[in-house]
């Protein structure tokens, strides 16, 4: 249960002065929910204005503050012109106040003529005049009275002003606690950072530095003390020690030999399952890597030592693709695998559920069909994740609930991390890197197409039909504006279809996942040449013939995800094709980010490479849906102050008393206010 003394900053933004219907309405599109949400709403910047007794002293494009006197009112010709205040400095310099839309009557009254008044704003030119639009301050008491010499800029929402943003962070600001210091004394002093109530007013009131690198700290502390809790506790439960004697392994014949990469982490897992703690391992690789194999031998390792197995896909396609795959992989051996997922039902469904009680379904593949509560195994003792960033820690906790004793854990993700990065992400899990492809996957020729030559790219497709080929169209989504993204590609996909009617089929997020399923199984099943598609496609089924992708507006995507979503093409064929459409104008970054596409197909140095060139950003990414990785933490914090908070947290467990002693009391209030208190429940559990 949450400290009490947490409370207040819990409560809904409701409960805020003036925060009616109309307010928390752009307050809930920001996620500004809860009191401590805006709390850690920190500004985006800060403006600083100087105070200058004449224009003179002024320069344009200059934040100031300065006292004018209104002179003449100047109204247009039509309702959208705008509306000018005249009004001259101590000097006699003239500057026109400039107000858009329905502004005039406030205007008026704000600024009477002959009444000096204090303006703050920027002071711009139009032709030869000095104007301010729309100032942001007028004050009739001097410019101590604006208190705007250093103001703060909020990401806002439309309703939602700086002014009323500024207000409801001050009422949030009186509602901060004191609360005991969770950082250890010796950092706290070679930083210099101010306690947690200091730092929280500091940072919404000036660029402090200090401030802010000490409220990313809290949220790196809290996620590695989480992370390693999770890890902690993993450990200390009781597993089943599995060891195989490779007699199932030893009947699998494969087309292809194993890589270097796949025999070490093969071995490394092997190593894992034979002990008593449950192994929590992640498997990172590539699309077309050779994953599948080496949860493939994991799982054969369970079943020689007489256990069961089970795989987790995050959809009921993706499921069927590696029952699939693993049916036709793991024939010669004679394991008994199922399928589960949420559409069985009657007798064939009884069966499956009847065969993994009684032990005579060695794995099962499936959905989150395969953790319901009507489902139970004779012997689970390893369970297989893939799209591992599609669960969140919480999730995959549940979903190891299954076996009698803690099952092993292998999570597997096709998203290439940077290693500066994988500590934010998978702390509390030991990771094996599949950094080799399997001989005779062939590189992608990728090429990079002018966004005027679309024309000539359609005739393509049409050729690349004819011949009997299949072909992805990918339209990028932006989370800043989903709706128009969405039109886009839907209109599209129209276009498309103008030209190869019944030959195109569609796919995007929105769609209900019935919708999504048709679609893709009609294109993975040939019935549909061309599917056209959001960023969704990233992780999906692979359909061999389909040897052409085309991404639109490719500067948009990153390095990783661009990578993520050319290794969908042409799955074992021997050629395959990407075409990258860009747009007209590039900034250099993006020019530079193209250009690394052609020359690498390596996914963790484009990786790499895209942490450095666009920062950390959606390479973060999200440990579950609706669960941001960071909200605080720039990259540059991040990559400076994360290996302190792991050390720091390992400290606090390993010598410091853990949660018990003092400190782990006020590092428990630090995982509540960072919401990662499973931490806290697993502590109470374990």
């Amino acid at each position: 249960m949450r400290p009490e003394r947490l409370n207040p900053l819990f409560a809904e933004t409701d409960g805020l002065k003036g925060v009616g219907p109309g307010l928390r309405r752009p307050l809930d599109r920001l996620g500004l929910t809860r009191v401590r949400d805006i709390l850690y709403h920190l500004p985006d910047r800060f403006v600083h204005r100087r105070v200058v007794t004449s224009l003179d002293d002024a320069g344009v494009g200059e934040q100031v503050i300065v006292a004018l006197t209104p002179r003449d009112y100047r109204s247009g010709g039509s309702p959208r012109a705008p509306f000018r205040v005249l009004a001259e400095d101590a000097m006699g310099n003239v500057c026109a106040l400039t107000y858009f839309g329905r502004n005039a009557g406030w205007a008026r009254k704000q600024l009477p003529l002959g009444e000096t008044r204090w303006i703050a704003g920027r002071l711009d030119q139009f032709g030869q005049t000095l104007q301010i639009v729309h100032p942001d301050h007028v004050a009739d008491q001097g410019a101590a009275a604006l208190g705007t010499v250093c103001e703060p800029v909020y990401g806002v929402a439309e309703g939602l002003t700086q002014a009323r943003m500024a207000a409801l962070a001050g009422q949030a600001l009186a509602l901060v606690p004191d609360l005991p210091e969770w950082i250890e004394p010796g950092l706290l002093a070679r930083k210099g950072w101010p306690n947690w109530r200091e730092a929280l007013h500091s940072a919404h009131r000036s660029e402090d530095k200090a401030a802010r690198d000490r409220l990313a700290y809290d949220e790196l502390l809290a996620n590695s003390l989480a992370l390693m809790l999770v890890r902690d506790s993993n450990r200390t439960r009781v597993g089943t020690p599995l060891q195989g004697d490779g007699r199932l392994r030893g009947k699998l014949v494969l087309p292809f030999g194993l890589t270097g990469a796949q025999r070490r982490s093969i071995a490394e897992i092997e190593g894992d399952m034979a002990q008593t703690a449950p192994m929590l391992r992640l498997l990172q690789g590539d699309v077309g890597a050779g994953k599948t194999v080496v949860a493939l031998e994991a799982m054969l390792i369970a079943v020689e030592a007489g256990a069961q197995a089970a795989l987790l896909a995050p959809t009921e396609i993706l499921a069927r693709q590696h029952y699939a795959t693993l049916s036709r992989m793991a024939s010669s051996t004679g394991v008994n695998i199922a399928l589960l997922t949420g559409r069985d039902k009657g007798r064939a469904r009884e069966a499956i559920l009847m065969g993994l009680l009684d032990g005579s379904i060695d794995i099962c593949v499936g959905t989150h069909a395969i953790f319901q509560d009507s489902v139970a195994y004779r012997h689970l003792a390893l369970v297989v994740i893939d799209e591992q960033h599609r669960f969140g820690v919480g999730q995959r906790l549940m979903l190891t609930q299954k076996g009698k004793r803690t099952p092993h854990c292998l999570a597997m993700t096709a998203t290439p991390i940077p290693r500066t990065l994988t500590l934010a992400q998978y702390g509390e899990m030991d990771v094996s890197r599949l950094d080799e492809m399997p001989p005779g996957r062939q590189p992608i020729d990728t090429r990079v197409v002018a966004a005027e030559r679309i024309g000539d790219v359609v005739g393509a497709l049409e050729r690349h039909f004819a011949s009997g080929q299949q072909a992805y169209w990918v339209c990028p989504m932006v989370r800043e504006n989903e709706s128009e993204d969405l039109a886009a590609a839907e209109a599209r996909f129209a276009a498309l279809q103008d030209r190869f009617k019944d030959d195109v089929v569609l796919v995007h997020g929105q769609l209900r996942p019935e919708q999504k399923d048709a679609a893709m199984e009609r294109f993975a099943g040939g019935r549909a040449k061309l599917l056209v598609a959001t960023t969704v496609i990233e992780v999906g089924v692979d359909v061999p013939n389909a040897t052409l992708m085309v991404i639109e507006q490719a500067e948009r995507f990153g390095l990783a995800q661009l990578h993520q979503l050319r290794g969908r093409v042409g799955r074992g064929s021997e050629k395959s094709t990407c075409l990258l459409l860009r747009g007209e104008a590039l900034s250099e970054t993006a020019r530079e980010r193209l250009a690394l596409m052609r020359e690498t197909q390596d996914g963790f140095r484009l990786a790499e490479e895209d942490l450095r060139l666009r920062g950390g950003g959606e390479l973060l990414g999200t440990r579950q849906s609706g669960e941001a990785a960071f909200t605080i933490a720039t990259l540059e914090q991040i990559t400076e102050l994360l290996p302190i908070a792991h050390d720091d947290a390992r400290l606090l467990i390993e010598r410091d008393g853990g949660l018990t002693a003092p400190r782990g009391e006020a590092a428990r209030l630090l995982l509540y206010l960072f919401e990662r208190d499973y931490g806290v429940q697993l502590l109470r559990g374990g």
